[in-house]
């Protein structure tokens, strides 16, 4: 990981971020004090990365609110800049899952807009690293929006620049990683989807950008929580997620990963977590810990590194199945 930026200041122990997703809810209520105290818990057992973002809820000020009562070294905090409004004559998700022109998704002033009330959500004077929440690559010839975070950047209210990608398409990073403007980008990686190991990670670490992997879980689909007869709540993010095929697809590719247990690891959820940090080029793989309890099983996980050679490299040609459910699940809508 070598001039990848704030690598050094990583737990090599852990790569493990806490993602502040469910922070707001949408994975099921846990209530403010139980959350907070789960940030807590991550940052005794030595996690230092938490990402989260101005779309989140209230998941920004719960953040904030951890940070005032961590008595620890500061973790390393990243957010994500929010979009404007969705516009009017556009499907539902134009901007992250279909191209938009950036002056729709971000007019000028808002990057610095959305940074600023970042910061009073987090109560903090620096955040450590700012993401776009959306990014295309044609936005690149709108250096407008690159401008203004420099600009905040040299004001000192944030130490780093990156993009989030919008779904499963890592190769829609790999020009920006080659230009040396970006300091991270933030793609899905998991078992199933693991095309962003073909491109975009040896790319970014050899022009020293940082990888922050997401949906490393699938969204939960690869812990074994879900059964054929699972009921997924109206208010859960997931309703509806995984059956854009039929559900007996779906788990019947999970249950072939259970060849690699307990062999590989004692449990479905420890083998994704191990199979994303097999990679060196992966900065800091991330997963939801709201819940304690989930954060203690990833921690255990974690601590076990990445998997042998052999079986990652495996794993990535057998178990890949590439497929957009973000896109379909539109079209359920």
């Amino acid at each position: 990981m070598s001039g990848v930026p704030f690598s050094g200041e990583a737990n090599e122990l852990f790569r493990l971020g806490f993602g502040a997703m469910g922070l707001d809810g949408r994975f099921g209520e846990q209530g403010d004090e139980a959350m907070i105290a789960s940030i807590l818990f991550s940052l005794e057992q030595g996690v230092n990365f938490i990402d989260t973002a101005r779309a989140y809820g209230r998941s920004e000020e719960l953040v904030g609110k951890a940070l005032k009562r961590w008595k620890g070294q500061r973790p390393f905090v990243a957010t994500k800049v929010a979009a404007a409004s969705e516009p009017a004559g556009y499907l539902p998700g134009a901007g992250f899952h279909y191209s938009l022109p950036v002056e729709l998704a971000y007019p000028a002033g808002h990057v610095t807009q959305s940074v600023e009330e970042s910061l009073r959500q987090l109560d903090v004077d620096c955040i450590d690293l700012v993401q776009m929440h959306q990014y295309w690559p044609q936005w690149d010839t709108s250096d407008y929006w690159m401008e203004e975070l420099i600009r905040l950047r040299e004001q000192g209210k944030l130490r780093f620049i990156g993009v989030s990608l919008p779904d499963h398409r890592s190769d829609l990073g790999i020009a920006l990683a080659r230009t040396g403007q970006i300091d991270s980008i933030q793609t899905v990686i998991n078992i199933f989807d693991s095309i962003a190991f073909d491109g975009l990670v040896p790319i970014c670490r050899e022009h020293g950008v940082a990888v922050i992997a997401r949906v490393i879980m699938d969204e939960g689909g690869l812990t074994g929580w879900l059964r054929e007869d699972t009921k997924i709540p109206d208010t859960d993010y997931r309703h509806r997620y995984f059956d854009c095929v039929p559900r007996s697809v779906y788990t019947e590719k999970v249950e072939r990963l259970g060849s690699y247990i307990p062999e590989h690891a004692d449990c479905l959820a420890e083998l994704a977590v191990r199979f994303v940090l097999s990679d060196p080029g992966v900065t800091v793989a991330l997963t939801s810990m709201q819940v304690q309890a989930y954060a203690e099983a990833n921690i255990q996980a974690a601590r076990k590194g990445g998997l042998p050679a052999p079986v990652f490299n495996t794993m990535k040609v057998r178990n890949r199945w590439i497929r957009h459910f973000y896109h379909e699940r539109r079209h359920m809508i």
